[in-house]
């Protein structure tokens, strides 16, 4: 439906002082925390994780020397999404000199809703990583203590036990990562890199990583993640988490989560001959998801 001078007759009146409701501050491009962003050229992207050899056996005396297989171990695809919004402006409004007024105003608007599209998106990835309807290329959902192996182990990265934020179950993760292990059960040198946290553990996280001592004891003890640096880059808060008690890590494990961009955002306008509106879209295509889920850890809260 077009925007007509039925919906705007305040504007059509003298005396009018202010217009207020569209020009909120948004939050910025949070995606970029945690997502890797690549580029794509197809209409979907699909990535594979290979498996390794075991460790080397000892080759006894006299005796020929054993041969190992490579394997995929299983892939993951990004099927991308059209996102696309618009608005039109009818003729008599345009005669009634509020084009340029509306022009600029909705467009705005439009870039607000396009942009807060994108943040949700993103960041569902993470609020259904706990829910075993959205698996990923293994099987399991994102946040598993089951992620299967070539080698028949699994890898963890959620806590056994559901934990809220704090100084015990961050430095539980923290060796919890330190003992993940190749699709061959060979052991990797993760590492976390950046806590993320809904805005109702912000505080929390600053108490957690930025303070010298020990948080909340009496006990003149160093703050041993913050003296180990066990959490290099710091914390980053995601508006868009649904859960106010869950909490993640990003790891340095490479190809985990990522945004792909098949078609960056665009706006264009034209005009509708048959009734004289004008017409304004805006529109992008990509995908967000996981590839390695060693890419992050999660935990649900308690």
């Amino acid at each position: 439906m077009a925007i007509s001078r039925a919906q705007l007759l305040k504007e059509l009146l003298p005396g009018l002082n202010a217009l207020f409701g569209m020009e909120y501050g948004r939050y910025g491009e949070e995606h970029k925390e945690i997502f890797v962003t690549e580029t794509s050229e197809r209409s979907f992207e699909e990535e594979v994780k290979l498996s390794g050899f075991s460790a080397a056996p000892v080759k006894n005396e006299g005796q020929a020397i054993s041969y190992d297989n490579a394997q995929e171990a299983f892939s993951a695809r990004y099927s991308h999404e059209t996102i696309a919004l618009g608005f039109s402006i009818t003729e008599e409004a345009i005669e009634d000199n509020l084009y340029d007024s509306l022009s600029a105003r909705y467009t705005k608007a439009l870039a607000r809703a396009m942009a807060y599209t994108k943040q949700v998106k993103a960041a569902n990835i993470l609020n259904n990583g706990f829910n075993n309807n959205y698996p990923g290329g293994d099987g399991v959902e994102l946040f598993s203590t089951s992620h299967p192996l070539v080698s028949g182990g699994v890898n963890s990265n959620e806590p056994s036990t559901p934990a809220d934020l704090n100084e015990t179950s961050l430095e539980a993760a923290v060796i919890q990562i330190a003992a993940w292990t190749d699709e061959r059960g060979l052991l990797i040198a993760a590492k976390p890199r950046k806590l993320v946290v809904p805005p109702a553990l912000m505080f929390v996280a600053t108490r957690l990583l930025e303070t010298e001592l020990r948080v909340g004891t009496a006990d003149n003890d160093i703050n041993a993640l913050k003296n180990n640096g066990s959490i290099p880059e710091g914390y980053s808060v995601n508006h868009f988490l649904t859960d106010t008690n869950a909490w993640f890590l990003t790891t340095d494990v490479p190809n985990g989560l990522k945004h792909f961009i098949r078609t960056p955002m665009s706006t264009s306008m034209d005009g509708d001959f048959d009734t004289g509106n004008v017409r304004y879209k805006a529109r992008e295509r990509y995908a967000f998801g996981g590839s390695d889920p060693l890419g992050i850890f999660g935990s649900p809260g308690a």
